[in-house]
């Protein structure tokens, strides 16, 4: 199956698959994921029924954090291949009728690439944010990764990183900092990706003047206010040049932004017709499994993306966030939300494991953690490793498929069942459930419409001719009226239809439709 490259629009409602490259699949038995071994897995993917794939950074890097301290953005690292391997993953991809998105990370570059090395120096500093030696940081800013944003230079100078100290932030007011990644945007568009997630999209542009903030613990007010160093108004700027060129390209490509913003609104702003395509719904993330919280954040996300003519995204995980099964304490819960979030209305994303509902792993001993803010006193909880614990593929023993030669983060016991393989023999897997979400959710369409005949906890909603989705996210077994004329579809859980009524536990989720 191929994919017409003429479609337009189908970003819209596409189903969007994210590859942790080092812990989806290893080829070379290193330990380490790589692209051949995600190359070989492609055809699991276009079974599940996903429309395309993101990966994240696959570049020469000193993987100060994850790959998202790039020295080389047009160069494969040798852990995870050739540029020869990138270009044939997405070959392959295309054939199967997936698309393929890739990570860029514009907001700053590792500390070993060229550009700041020749900064150390002496001579380039205007790419970046430096400052004069002084007896102390140029200002209050704090690290996301916890500690001061500023670190001093062997002469005296001072540099801003907003993450890691490996991270130098570039100074996007430089015009040889645009222009460079227009250049890299080309590159890969040129060998057939179809878009760009783009990592901390919301930064970029800092306040004029880099004043200080006043106080501290600056990490936790991410996402719920206007920062100096974060979503600046002139950030919109740079992404009306990016939607020039990616429209320049045949076949719809794409820009996702990875961006916090305190409000929908403000969030909505990236997602004009003149800008980026997509934004991930990090409300929708945050939003706990209570009934009125989660129409809230459905109702804004759909109010504001409606507002400026984008699709929403659903998001319940990714490679920064708590697993959906340990975040939402089961699951039955992470199950429900699963289909609860795919039968809206827009774009969804799925990240590697939460279709085999895989939990958070919370015991992995500290001298196997990689997270660079786990050896920090503050700032993020430094725990983002328990999401990245490579996939059990099949066998009975670590490291369950995902290559020969061990993990490089250990895998749990009990894992076996929880394997493609197993939950592939398995008719009632989280793996089926999400394969049979997949193929009914292409018959969905038309906007949402919510039910207000539900008892307390439910939320019900209709979407195009005759479907409904019912979601209990209570704590007590529920009855909702049902089309006597229609059928159950999908359920999380064991429900009972019962003539006109569906009798439908806590934390379970179920869709009826019309009769075949």
């Amino acid at each position: 199956m191929t994919f017409d490259n003429s479609a337009a629009g189908w970003w819209r409602d596409a189903v969007i698959y994210q590859i942790y490259v080092r812990s989806f699949a290893d080829a070379d038995g290193d330990g380490n994921g790589d692209l051949a071994g995600a190359r070989s897995r492609l055809p699991y993917l276009a079974e599940l029924g996903v429309d395309a794939v993101w990966l994240t950074p696959f570049y020469a890097s000193p993987q100060a954090d994850g790959g998202y301290d790039v020295a080389d953005y047009r160069a494969v690292d040798p852990m995870y291949g050739a540029l020869t391997d990138a270009e044939d993953f997405i070959a392959d991809a295309h054939r199967l009728g997936l698309r393929v998105l890739v990570d860029i990370v514009p907001n700053h570059t590792s500390d070993r690439h060229p550009w700041f090395q020749e900064a150390l120096g002496g001579s380039g500093r205007d790419r970046y944010h430096f400052r004069p030696p002084s007896p102390e940081p140029p200002n209050d800013w704090e690290s996301v990764f916890g500690g001061p944003a500023w670190t001093r230079t062997p002469d005296g100078s001072w540099y801003l990183h907003l993450f890691a100290p490996e991270q130098p932030d570039l100074n996007w007011d430089h015009p040889e900092v645009r222009a460079e990644f227009e250049d890299i945007l080309r590159f890969w568009l040129d060998r057939g990706v179809d878009g760009f997630r783009i990592d901390v999209a919301h930064g970029m542009v800092k306040a004029p003047g880099l004043p200080d903030i006043g106080h501290g613990e600056q990490a936790r007010l991410i996402g719920k206010q206007v920062l100096p160093f974060f979503d600046q108004d002139p950030v919109h700027d740079i992404y009306r040049a990016w939607r020039k060129l990616l429209d320049s390209y045949d076949g719809d490509r794409i820009g996702v932004a990875e961006a916090w913003a305190p409000t929908p609104e403000r969030l909505a702003l990236y997602v004009r017709p003149d800008e980026l395509h997509q934004a991930f719904n990090f409300h929708f993330v945050d939003c706990p499994w209570q009934p009125a919280a989660l129409r809230s954040a459905i109702d804004d996300s759909l109010a504001t993306t409606e507002q400026v003519g984008a699709p929403p995204t659903w998001v319940l995980g990714n490679h920064d966030v708590v697993r959906p099964r340990t975040r939402y304490g089961s699951l039955a819960r992470a199950r429900a939300a699963a289909l609860l979030s795919l039968a809206l209305p827009g774009s969804a994303y799925v990240y590697q494991g939460e279709e085999l509902g895989l939990p958070e792993v919370t015991d992995l001993p500290d001298a196997a953690r990689q997270d660079p803010a786990f050896h920090r006193a503050t700032g993020q909880d430094g725990l983002r490793d328990g999401c990245r614990v490579p996939l059990p593929w099949s066998g009975d023993a670590a490291p369950y498929g995902f290559g020969t030669g061990g993990s490089w983060l250990p895998q749990p016991e009990g894992w076996d069942g929880l394997s493609v393989a197993a939950q592939s023999a398995d008719a009632g897997s989280t793996l089926a459930l999400y394969r049979a979400a997949l193929t009914e959710r292409r018959r969905l369409h038309g906007p949402l419409t919510w039910r207000e005949d539900t008892p307390p906890g439910v939320l019900a909603f209709g979407r195009g001719d005759g479907f409904t989705c019912i979601a209990n996210a209570g704590e007590t077994e529920a009855e909702v009226p049902v089309a006597p004329e229609g059928r159950l579809l999908l359920a999380s859980g064991p429900v009972l239809a019962d003539g006109a009524t569906i009798r439908i536990p806590a934390d379970t989720c179920a869709w009826w439709g019309p009769a075949a």
